[in-house]
C-alpha cells in the first residue's frame, strides 16, 4: 500500500531500519502517520524484538456498514524476546486513544462529523474482533497501541 497523501495533516513517508536483518517485510515500509513512525523506530532499535513487518498480515473481516467481506492489513506485527526468555508474537495496531472508544455526542459537533466518527469506530470495532480471533488461533496476541503508549 502506499501512502495516500490524501490529508496532509498525517505524517506520512517511508521508514528506511538501521537494522535491515530484522525487518522481514516489503520494502518500501510505509507509515501512515507520526505514531506508526515512533512504533517502528521502537521495533527497529529494541535489542528484545527479533524480527517484525509492517502490512503484510491481512486479516478478513465482515463490515458491520455493508455484511461484506473486506480484508484488514494490520499496521505491525513482530516476535518478541520476553524477560522470561520466550518468544511472544504480536500483532499491532497504532491508532489514536480516541479512536479506542465510541465516539462522544456533542451538539457542538456537526452531524455529519459523528456520523464518520460512529462509522470508523463500527469498522474498527469489527477490524479489531477478528484480529483478535486470527490472533488466537495463530498463537498471536493483538494490542492496539496508542499515543499514551508510545510516549
Amino acid at each position: 500500500m502506499k501512502p495516500s497523501g490524501k490529508n496532509k495533516d498525517y505524517v506520512q513517508g517511508k521508514f528506511a531500519p538501521k537494522n535491515n536483518l530484522k525487518y522481514k517485510g516489503t520494502y518500501p515500509i510505509i507509515y501512515r502517520s507520526s505514531m506508526e513512525l515512533k512504533a517502528m523506530r521502537w521495533m527497529d532499535n529494541n535489542p528484545n524484538v527479533l524480527k517484525w513487518t509492517s502490512e503484510t498480515i491481512i486479516i478478513p473481516y465482515i463490515s458491520p456498514v455493508d455484511n461484506k467481506t473486506h480484508r484488514y492489513f494490520t499496521d505491525l506485527s513482530c516476535e518478541m524476546k520476553m524477560k522470561d526468555g520466550s518468544i511472544k508474537k504480536l500483532i499491532i495496531e497504532v491508532k489514536p486513544e480516541k479512536q479506542t472508544y465510541p465516539p462522544i455526542e456533542s451538539p457542538r459537533k456537526k452531524k455529519k462529523t459523528i456520523l464518520y466518527e460512529r462509522y470508523n469506530y463500527a469498522i474498527n470495532c469489527a477490524k479489531w474482533e477478528a484480529a483478535k480471533n486470527w490472533a488466537k488461533n495463530k498463537g498471536y496476541t493483538f494490542l492496539v497501541l496508542t499515543e499514551k503508549h508510545l510516549n
